[in-house]
């Protein structure tokens, strides 16, 4: 194997952060470090605490980025925190060791870590230990969230439930006191079957130690750090895990990061030679997604009647100008756009939970997230018949007309009258006349008590 310094960089001086890349026979990479000069400033002014996160590719190749943290960091903008990236040619202890040995050997400053913090499936934690030993291995509040956000989605709880837990971690991670963290741990004991609590791991909530090395920070600020993490592993998960080119992925995130960085007006350390040898690589991925876009376009227009159309291109819209996120399942997909996170069904017919398409039964902006991440257009099957074009439709006039609070108003009271009436007939009749009394009281409130109200 040979190592190609691509930023021009002689391996030999260690006074310089290099990049390196290891050739194999294939186009892909098999290893891969980087530091910029201004990443190494970074990490020797903050070494204290290091939040370490992976990103798998398609292919199943990871990316270790290291992140600082700890207090005494008030660094903004994405990828601001991000001090080292690094693909191991395997994900073993031996590639592993490589990558931590290389990162040390160009940061002296790594022995001033003490507190590593990790995901929970991360599994080298006796090479991380043997090669940081004096540094306190950690699960990170941020990945902790995420477990249990991802688990609360797999767990298929009815929409109420899941909707409380969801608002609940979220507010306890905002404020993560030992009495909100017990709260969250009844909660959890209370609304999860008990066969499944396990697979949740609830015990992390009571571990103190975890949540030392955040509490410190107050609500505004909590919330501010869980949003830009949420962002960072976002761009990652955006740039190098959707596409199975290690080379093309990182092009695409170094060019992302130069961009970026330019704006904000901070020395990113890279000029335009230090992705020369990558940047090839990635040159057509644009022009594929405009490609995909202007197909999927094509195929609203073609299958679609035109008000129809004209609602699912202001939700494409939407899905070119965010980023998105897809995690997969069994049989659906999650699908997170900007800071609205929703359950995609994308076999035909296609659904989503959001209000979009439970109002519309049209493809909304994460179902149509999904056929661009997969290079798919809209296929007839996934259309209602009353939406295929040729089919008149009673909602033409209707759609046909500017939005409005009056219609808006009117969707939000058809989708409640749909759920209060669901809820009714499914439940007990000890049940139902409980209910039942209990809206009676209120319509009366709303309407009465000089005339009744027909329920």
């Amino acid at each position: 194997m040979a190592f190609t310094v691509l930023n021009g960089l002689l391996l030999k001086d260690l006074s310089q952060p290099v990049l390196l890349q290891q050739v194999g026979k294939t186009p892909q990479l098999d290893s891969f470090s980087y530091q910029s000069r201004f990443m190494h400033d970074v990490f020797a002014h903050f070494p204290e605490v290091l939040f370490i996160h992976r990103t798998y590719n398609p292919r199943g190749k990871v990316l270790y980025t290291f992140l600082v943290d700890g207090p005494r960091v008030q660094l903004e903008g994405r990828l601001a925190r991000a001090v080292y990236f690094a693909i191991p040619t395997r994900e073993d202890a031996e590639g592993l060791a490589q990558v931590f040995q290389v990162f040390k050997t160009f940061n002296p400053a790594w022995e001033r870590v003490c507190t590593i913090l990790v995901d929970p499936h991360f599994l080298p934690l006796p090479t991380l230990a043997m090669e940081f030993p004096t540094a306190e291995i950690l699960l990170s509040a941020f990945h902790v969230c995420k477990f249990l956000q991802g688990k609360f989605y797999q767990l298929c709880l009815e929409r109420p439930v899941e909707t409380l837990l969801l608002t609940s971690l979220q507010s306890t991670m905002c404020a993560a006191t030992a009495g909100n963290l017990r709260k969250l741990y009844a909660l959890l004991s209370t609304c999860v079957p008990p066969a499944r609590l396990p697979e949740l791991h609830p015990h992390w909530l009571l571990n103190d130690r975890i949540w030392l090395a955040h509490r410190w920070r107050s609500r505004a600020e909590s919330s501010r750090y869980f949003q830009g993490l949420e962002v960072t592993t976002r761009v990652l998960s955006q740039f190098f895990g959707t596409t199975a080119s290690e080379k093309q992925g990182m092009a695409s995130l170094f060019r992302y990061m130069q961009n970026s960085e330019n704006k904000a007006g901070l020395p990113l350390g890279l000029g335009p030679q230090d992705s020369g040898a990558l940047s090839d690589a990635s040159a057509q991925s644009p022009k594929v997604e405009q490609l995909v876009e202007a197909r999927i376009q094509h195929s609203l227009n073609t299958i679609c009647t035109g008000p129809a159309a004209q609602l699912c291109l202001g939700e494409l819209a939407v899905v070119q100008k965010s980023m998105h996120l897809i995690g997969s399942g069994s049989e659906k997909m999650n699908i997170q756009i900007l800071e609205d996170t929703h359950r995609v069904q994308p076999q035909p017919p296609a659904s989503c939970s959001c209000y979009f398409n439970q109002a519309f039964h049209l493809p909304c902006r994460h179902i149509l997230a999904v056929l661009s991440a997969r290079r798919q257009v809209l296929q007839p099957d996934m259309l209602p018949a009353q939406w295929a074009a040729g089919c008149a439709t009673s909602l033409g006039g209707i759609l046909g007309s500017k939005w409005s609070e009056t219609l808006d108003k009117r969707l939000a009271v058809t989708l409640l009258t749909e759920e209060v009436g669901r809820l009714l007939q499914q439940c007990s009749k000890e049940e139902f006349e409980l209910r039942y009394s209990t809206l009676r009281e209120l319509a009366d409130s709303w309407i009465g008590p000089y005339e009744q109200v027909q329920l």
